[in-house]
């Protein structure tokens, strides 16, 4: 753990959270590893203290160093707790959580979901090149995150490789929002923020033409970066003479289509007003170059790549080449299953299988390679494949596929318990969010943890956690 200046002790207590360890100091604040010791839970906890014009003193309070500096700091502290509130008010799986906000110690605090996980740099060294359906499949959930900011008047402001985690689950998530700003108009002055290869050109002045445009600049600059192993040339480079090899010529041909390469520049075109301006127009044309290429030996169509990134609800049953239509709810639990060793882009390599599987054993059988770890791969089979009663050949049409209605780490007592207490809250839609979330819990606990985050209220949110925890302590 990195140490700072001006930092907390370990073991200091705030509230009902006792710091642990410093995770990372910047120009305006400080986060901290933290323990909550009413729920026994991880969080981080961020700090502001700008080093610029704040110091703490020795009885732990935080005081701007001057009377010339007061002003700033005192404006300074307002956003911050202004930025907190409405950072807890998103509900979004990639966006890091805000949990609760306070002032203390004549300062503000703002209380995180801690990430377990790898920094995206260190996940992505040993998987590169990433096929461009892993890198839709990726990127497609923090755009959904990105456009809830975004549809709130917020920007992030600094996107880069080192803001984005990937879940121990494989899921990725956008964090730090420490540079974010509220957009009350076009011409709004907003301070400078710099992350050299990532920042567009207009967030190196305070008056700069700061908008959407400029948060998808820094997310092409990532994708740039995750298909070429290289960080973009500074924006403040290309001014006169643009010096950035483009994505169509840096990416590999084998691997990347000229389409998906081409909305990678569009997005990190040095004009904003040549930028997609939105989310949405981003999205619609990254589906359109990310077609037929998920999987080079089946054509997917534009359709099948817009529903990796767009990701409708869909019902009935799943038919592919074979024409066998496979019970949409199985393929569901095998996609759940799988996503535990794969993250994200489990959803893409059971929906290529299931275009040339025969059956849902078939199915489970084609997917179960990409498992890297081999007892892992072995309990998948043994679940979904070797576990029926048949001795026909694996992948015979004919074979009665397995039972996989129930869950196998959950009693259907417990999720029905769940889904009542939930209901309460947020009514019928509680089956669907106790399902969803059954399948990444690892425990009864964390069940609930999971769910509780539908509760937008955080006194109820707060309440029905320590109920529910309590509860499923005692079972």
């Amino acid at each position: 753990m990195p140490e700072a200046a001006n930092a907390l002790p370990s073991g200091y207590t705030l509230h009902e959270y006792r710091i642990d360890a410093v995770l990372g100091a910047g120009g305006f604040g400080l986060t901290y590893l933290a323990t909550d010791g009413n729920l026994n839970l991880k969080v981080a906890v961020k700090e502001y203290l700008p080093g610029d014009f704040a110091s703490r003193g020795e009885d732990s309070t935080v005081q701007p160093r001057s009377e010339d500096t007061t002003e700033s700091f005192q404006w300074g502290l307002r956003r911050f707790m202004d930025e907190a509130k409405t950072l807890a008010s998103f509900r979004h799986p990639n966006i890091v959580r805000v949990m609760r906000f306070f002032e203390a110690n004549q300062t503000g605090y703002m209380v995180m979901e801690f990430v377990e996980g790898k920094p995206l740099s260190e996940w992505i060294a040993t998987r590169r090149p990433l096929p461009q359906g892993t890198l839709v499949s990726m990127v497609a959930p923090l755009l959904d995150g990105l456009e809830v900011i975004h549809k709130a008047g917020y920007l992030h402001r600094d996107i880069k490789p080192a803001n984005i985690f990937m879940r121990d689950d494989g899921s990725p998530v956008l964090i730090d929002f420490g540079s974010a700003r509220h957009l009350t108009g076009g011409n709004q002055e907003l301070t400078a923020v710099v992350s050299p290869g990532y920042a567009p050109l207009e967030q190196y002045h305070a008056h700069g033409k700061q908008g959407p445009w400029s948060d998808i600049y820094a997310f092409g600059g990532v994708m740039y970066w995750m298909l070429t192993g290289n960080k973009p040339v500074e924006a403040a480079a290309r001014v006169r003479q643009d010096v950035l090899p483009p994505a169509v010529k840096a990416g590999d041909a084998k691997v990347y289509t000229r389409d998906f390469l081409e909305v990678v520049d569009w997005a990190l075109k040095p004009n904003e007003d040549e930028r997609p301006q939105s989310i949405a127009e981003f999205k619609r044309r990254l589906a359109g170059g990310a077609a037929a290429t998920l999987d080079r030996t089946v054509p997917v169509s534009a359709a099948d790549a817009a529903t990796v990134l767009a990701r409708p609800a869909e019902a009935g049953g799943m038919s592919g080449l074979t024409g066998v239509v496979l019970d949409r709810e199985q393929v569901k639990l095998v996609e759940g299953e799988i996503a535990r060793h794969l993250g994200p882009i489990a959803a893409v390599v059971v929906r290529n299988a299931a275009k040339k599987a025969l059956s849902i054993s078939a199915l489970a059988e084609a997917v179960a390679g990409e498992i890297p770890d081999e007892k892992a791969r072995a309990a998948f089979i043994r679940k979904f494949v070797t576990g029926e009663t048949s001795s026909k050949p694996v992948g015979d049409p004919t074979r009665r596929a397995p039972d996989l209605t129930v869950s196998q780490k959950f009693t259907a007592d417990t999720l029905q318990k769940a889904e009542v207490a939930l209901a309460q809250y947020i009514g019928a839609i509680a089956k669907v969010v106790v399902k969803r979330s059954a399948a990444r819990a690892r425990d009864e606990a964390e069940l609930y943890l999971l769910i509780a985050d539908e509760i937008k209220d955080p006194a109820e949110r707060k309440a029905f956690i320590r109920k529910a925890v309590s509860v499923s302590g005692k079972r």
